[in-house]
């Protein structure tokens, strides 16, 4: 059972707000699709989805994560269904009905979404206003990309989302191809981050090494995926992308932290708001040797918090 609790302050005191573990009920699914983003960092692509005649199934939600990973959401409406084993059937059904995905992708989205989905790690979420920990055990066993999240009602106006569980699982050979294929097609570049990492110098290598070690450290519902271009690090949703330049001699790192918050110094932080770039963040850092590491991980830090 969850032990958060959440308590008001008033003149000095503190009042214990009382929370519900309700039944997800159609409503709250509702309210989550419709602010998927904000909760989630996933794109909302179908609701109620149907697998067909054949396999007689209905993904409750289908969505596109800020690394262009499809995911599937499925909402556990009682204590007894078994919604982990049923979204492991849907994962299984979504990769092997790629093409299908991908066009509805393009109706929701558009089609230059759908030419970027990257099926390197796709995502089964599991959310429900609690977990046993059999279900926790028994996550922690599949070597696939599965998060439990459960959530709760407090008073009429506030909800809360936790990370209870999240496992992650190394793409296939087949899969790294053929996303390493697709990117080159999109982006022109022949050499995904993994390549670029080996490349670069031990000094950077060491640098990078230094870096995910912290980001990692950071907490046990961190989650590291290895995408083409970049390194992504996250919780619910994105808190850091990683990009490797040999040539240049540094790592460029994307984080979630308001740029007017920071006072931007050149050659070390950027706004790039407005500036296109692979992964997700709006404040640039171009780190090398020489950086101060104590502002890296401070800034590191302010983005993990608010993911």
């Amino acid at each position: 059972m969850t032990d958060l609790k959440l308590f008001k302050i008033s003149d000095g005191a503190v009042s214990e707000l009382p929370s519900r573990a309700i039944v997800l009920e159609k409503h709250l699914q509702q309210l989550m699709e419709s602010n998927m983003e904000a909760m989630f960092g996933v794109r909302l692509v179908a609701s109620e989805h149907s697998t067909g005649k054949i396999h007689r199934g209905r993904i409750d939600s289908l969505g596109l994560d800020e690394n262009n990973s499809p995911v599937i959401f499925e909402y556990k409406r009682s204590t007894n269904e078994n919604v982990i084993n049923q979204g492991l059937f849907y994962l299984d059904w979504l990769v092997d009905h790629r093409g299908d995905f991908e066009k509805i992708v393009a109706q929701r989205l558009g089609s230059a979404a759908s030419t970027q989905v990257d099926w390197e790690a796709p995502r089964l979420v599991c959310v429900a206003n609690d977990f046993t920990r059999y279900d926790e055990y028994a996550v922690r066993q599949i070597d696939r990309n599965v998060e439990l999240v459960r959530y709760r009602h407090f008073n009429s106006d506030l909800i809360s989302i936790e990370l209870v569980t999240t496992t992650s699982a190394e793409p296939t050979a087949t899969a790294r191809k053929a996303v390493a294929t697709v990117a080159k097609t999109i982006t022109g570049r022949g050499s995904s981050v993994s390549d670029l990492l080996s490349r670069a110098s031990p000094d950077i290598q060491r640098l990078y090494e230094k870096y995910e070690a912290f980001a990692l450290g950071l907490g046990d519902d961190v989650v590291k995926n290895t995408r083409n271009n970049y390194f992504a690090f996250r919780r619910i949703k994105n808190f850091a992308c990683v990009e490797v330049h040999p040539s240049s001699g540094n790592l460029l790192i994307y984080l979630k932290v308001d740029p007017p918050s920071v006072e931007l110094t050149e050659g070390f932080t950027r706004d790039v708001r407005n500036i296109g770039h692979f992964g997700t963040g709006e404040l640039e850092l171009r780190v090398t040797p020489e950086t101060p590491w104590e502002a890296v991980e401070s800034l590191t830090l302010r983005s993990y918090e608010s993911s």
